[in-house]
């Protein structure tokens, strides 16, 4: 029995058609299957390998880390000079008031933990949240998910949970001094690549400071460079209470966090002891990996270099087929007619050695997130293989 059999009869599968590439290897922007094909990848990993695969400096703190110490105890009980240095190099890059990081395994994870924590430091129930966002699938992140076809099939889930429209002044009238915390993407990754306006934004985070309410943002898809500003939120000019971060974080590990001033964490401390905890959360060996990641990324410039590549993307881009493209830094939506014509061009696209996939709330949008690592001459190929797939797709209309 061959691997993709096992694959299909031993791992438990999240929809009914996976993609079922057998790859083998991966490094830099570039995959390879089981047959030797190449793919260019362009979702790295949906915006987890911002550094590419496999960068030599994070493959070179996990074998160092490797060698000292893996696992040790429960998450905060000793001091694991990863964790520490990571933490301390995260919040040298943060506003003051974002200067406590509590590790987790995943931006799931992180999720939850925001959610408790509004709720302890502000002795509230409510949580607002927005539609077509996306913060993860565990229950309480479920609840908050900003599309009921994924909420439907679990309820009942957390109570006390409104969801708004997101850029809409209108709904932001609708946190009061009973809402915990307000949980939003600066941008919405799975809408489509939807930014709002500064404004908006500022009207937010002045409400929520009005009414004693928690900002939380989710920077899981958009931190580490992916927007062409370390933090999407810089470009608003405001700062929340606490933030969200995964998937890049790891630096291709598993690995998620929520971050906030100390005072606030603390509540999670004392009454009762251990108000948040995790086994393997903070794991030293994706922390020594996320922490390479970050050095590569403030070394290589490569933060710099995004608007630059985003550009290449939008120049190369066009075709009849496309009716637009929504895009902030390496984080591109483009759109088509129906995600039927969608999924045919992505099926198109990785028969011809380019990785692509859609959005869920924005199925007819093609998602282009590559690693922030790729070279103008990737790009520049991805593009002509996309383009080959509309005009095999059009072709067959």
């Amino acid at each position: 029995m061959n691997q993709r059999e096992l694959f299909f009869r031993h791992v438990a599968q999240t929809s009914t058609a996976p993609l079922a590439l057998e790859i083998v290897k991966a490094e830099g922007s570039l995959l390879w299957d089981a047959e030797g094909r190449e793919y260019i990848d362009m979702i790295a990993g949906i915006s987890v390998c911002n550094v590419g695969h496999r960068h030599p400096r994070v493959v070179k703190a996990i074998r160092k880390q490797a060698d000292q110490y893996l696992h040790l105890l429960v998450y905060g009980e000793f001091v694991e000079t990863p964790q520490v240095q990571y933490a301390k190099a995260i919040t040298d890059h943060l506003p003051g008031s974002l200067n406590s990081v509590y590790f987790t395994n995943s931006g799931a994870e992180a999720v939850e933990g925001a959610m408790k924590l509004a709720k302890r430091v502000t002795n509230r129930s409510q949580i607002i949240a927005f539609k077509d966002s996306y913060h993860g699938s565990t229950q309480g992140a479920l609840s908050i998910i900003g599309d009921e076809y994924w909420r439907r099939a679990y309820r009942p889930l957390l109570p006390d949970v409104l969801h708004l429209e997101h850029g809409s002044f209108t709904a932001i009238e609708a946190i009061t001094d009973r809402t915990a915390c307000v949980i939003a993407e600066p941008i919405q990754a799975e809408r489509g690549v939807y930014t709002p306006s500064k404004e908006w934004v500022k009207a937010l985070r002045k409400k929520c400071t009005e009414t004693g309410t928690l900002l939380i943002l989710d920077e899981i898809q958009t931190g580490f460079g992916r927007t062409g500003t370390l933090w999407a939120f810089e470009q608003f000019n405001i700062t929340p209470d606490v933030l969200l971060l995964g998937k890049a974080l790891g630096g291709g590990m598993p690995l998620g966090a929520f971050i906030a001033d100390k005072a606030i964490m603390m509540n999670l401390a004392d009454n009762p002891v251990l108000g948040h905890i995790t086994t393997f959360g903070g794991h030293p060996v994706c922390c020594a990996a996320g922490h390479a990641a970050l050095k590569v990324l403030l070394k290589e410039s490569l933060v710099q270099d995004v608007k630059k590549k985003e550009a290449i993307l939008l120049e190369q881009l066009k075709h009849p087929l496309i009716k637009t493209i929504r895009s902030n830094g390496l984080m591109l939506a483009v759109e088509f007619d129906s995600f039927e014509t969608n999924k045919k061009i992505i099926d198109a696209c990785i028969r011809k050695g380019v990785l692509t996939d859609w959005f869920l709330f924005a199925a007819n949008c093609m998602r282009l997130v590559p690693p922030l690592t790729i070279s103008p001459k990737e790009l520049k190929k991805a593009c002509k293989v996309i383009l080959a797939a509309m005009e095999e797709v059009m072709g067959v209309r």
